[in-house]
């Protein structure tokens, strides 16, 4: 098949699945191409049967705003005509699913039909699609979308429950390479962040607001006065002067590591022992997935699709949003001796075979060909 491929190129979790899902079908024979203003941070490397387009937007001074959602199916039209594409999957509704629909539109008018599939991720259902100025578009170009998945049951309930969606929404989760995550620690990594074998914390996400990175400042300083411990902050964003801040006004700062966005998560969660996320909502927790697919447990919120992913008392614990006492609690009975560590993360790396991404690329495949 001759895919097209339109997401964010960015750390978020919509990129990071769009990209992932693109190198996967490429492996496997399909031509995957694409379409986004820079190349996806994921996509690193040459990589058979891949092909990047840059949606180049041209700025005038009669524009406040370059028009990027009008570049952007212009780009759609002129990469689908040349290249003949089969299908075009976006990532995210806003602007994707109604830029697809606009070039969908023009190709009409020319003779040639291109199915579109769109896959929603969380915050374009959940917080940008609910504002009054976007709604209406949001759901006009999805229920004008040839096939409509979510990435989680919890998303697809939200969306129904918000939206007037006429067509029925596919359940498709999010997915992780585990054999990509299962690797030992480098020893020498390791040592420089816990020199003295302490616990190591780790947090990863973009720094927004709905993340409250502050919650993870406060848990840590919590264990840090019942054991030996060092928090990693993987990431960057709003937030993390706010964080900073706070971890200096606790006096935890010396034992905390901000290193910033990393391409290469695997290296860093191999030396984790827990992985805290405290988000107010997630549509389901990738980054909690590829945490447990490294043999990391999780203590999170029981917002959104986290509880699909992250079974309390067995990969980890849930609280509720800003329970820090908790949420603390929790971290440090995972902690609190080798063999309960031991235990917890035996059972999280179990648990995220579910989720391989041998098992969850097919389904996809299978959508696909329903439009071929």
């Amino acid at each position: 098949m001759k895919i097209g491929i339109v997401c964010y190129p960015t750390f978020g979790g919509s990129g990071v699945l769009a990209t992932e899902l693109g190198k996967a079908l490429a492996q496997k024979g399909h031509m995957v191409h694409f379409i986004t203003y820079q190349q996806p941070v994921r996509l690193n490397g040459f990589i058979p049967n891949i092909f990047y387009h840059e949606v180049q937007v041209p700025t005038y001074p009669l524009f406040d705003y370059p028009p990027y959602e009008t570049a952007l199916a212009s780009t759609m039209v002129d990469v689908i005509k040349n290249n003949n594409l089969d299908l075009l999957h976006v990532h995210y509704a806003i602007p994707h699913a109604s830029a697809a629909y606009m070039a969908k539109q023009i190709l009409k008018k020319e003779g040639k039909s291109i199915p579109v599939i769109t896959t929603l991720h969380g915050t374009d259902i959940t917080l940008v699609g609910r504002d009054k100025t976007y709604a209406p578009v949001v759901t006009f170009s999805i229920n004008e979308s040839d096939a409509i998945t979510a990435v989680s049951q919890n998303l697809r309930d939200e969306t129904f429950k918000h939206f007037d969606i006429k067509k029925e929404i596919e359940v498709i989760v999010n997915f992780v390479d585990v054999s990509r995550f299962s690797r030992k620690p480098i020893d020498a990594f390791k040592k420089v962040i816990a020199p003295n074998g302490e616990r190591v914390l780790m947090h990863a996400s973009n720094f927004r607001k709905i993340k409250r990175v502050q919650d993870v400042v406060k848990i840590f300083a919590t264990v840090l006065k019942q054991m030996p411990a060092k928090l990693l902050f993987v990431g960057d964003g709003p937030e993390r002067s706010t964080a900073e801040d706070l971890a200096r006004e606790l006096g935890v700062c010396d034992e905390i590591r901000f290193v910033g966005k990393q391409e290469q998560m695997e290296d860093i969660l191999a030396i984790a022992d827990l992985f805290l996320l405290t988000s107010e909502y997630e549509s389901f927790g990738l980054a909690a997935l590829e945490a447990m697919a490294a043999g990391v447990p999780v203590v999170s919120t029981n917002a959104g699709g986290l509880g699909e992913i992250n079974i309390q008392g067995k990969t980890g614990y849930m609280a509720n949003v800003g329970d820090i006492e908790t949420m603390s609690n929790q971290a440090m009975s995972i902690l609190k001796d080798d063999a309960t560590l031991k235990t917890f993360k035996e059972n999280a790396a179990e648990h995220a075979k579910i989720f391989d991404i041998a098992n969850i690329v097919p389904l996809y495949e299978k959508l696909y060909e329903k439009f071929l």
